[in-house]
């Protein structure tokens, strides 16, 4: 889709998959996925747009404002989650500079241009701590820093606290049907 170099195309694919999930219910769709291209091999480049980050930051803005005419998007995974083997907890070590003009780029225009509605923290570890517990992250970056005033969603069976979580800026734990740390362990965590 981005390899169109169309961002009026790419808004009218974004409106039509917002149309479709809001005539099915669908309060929140999740994508686009940001992540960049970095090696041949990784199995879900399908859902990224490339491996450029200005270019992925066009298509992103141009795809979330399609989409949230009709539903909300989410865009994911929040960041650095580029490799598929043992992508649930492998480290992605990246430099601060190369963090912020690459990796950080495109949910950066999602944020401050586009105004997703959701973020979801990728599965892997960041510099050494997972991005769903990341406070620097979820909130130092993404909050005071750009902003957002959206949800953060963890992706499937990605969280893996409550109360580290919770105070890294974490809103919604899923798969819903079966929490893991929110939900009654919540519940007992405030109690305590």
């Amino acid at each position: 889709l981005a390899a169109s170099f169309n961002e009026e195309l790419i808004t009218k694919v974004g409106d039509l998959l917002g149309r479709e999930a809001a005539d099915r219910g669908v309060h929140v769709l999740l994508a686009p996925t940001l992540n960049m291209h970095r090696s041949p091999i990784t199995g879900r480049h399908f859902e990224c747009f490339s491996e450029d980050p200005f270019l992925t930051s066009r298509a992103a803005v141009a795809y979330i404002r399609g989409v949230q005419r009709h539903s909300a998007a989410c865009a994911k995974h929040f960041v650095g989650n580029d490799q598929e083997a043992d992508r649930g907890h492998s480290n992605s070590v990246i430099s601060d500079r190369a963090l912020h003009e690459i990796y950080l780029l495109p949910f950066e225009a999602a944020v401050r241009e586009a105004d997703v509605h959701s973020i979801m923290p990728g599965y892997n570890r960041l510099n050494g701590e997972y991005c769903a517990e990341n406070p620097q992250l979820i909130q130092g970056v993404l909050r005071d820093t750009w902003g957002f005033k959206g949800f953060v969603v963890s992706d499937w069976w990605a969280n893996r606290t409550t109360l580290e979580a919770i105070q890294a800026g974490l809103n919604v734990e899923m798969p819903g049907i079966e929490p893991r740390f929110y939900g009654g362990h919540l519940l007992q965590k405030v109690k305590s």
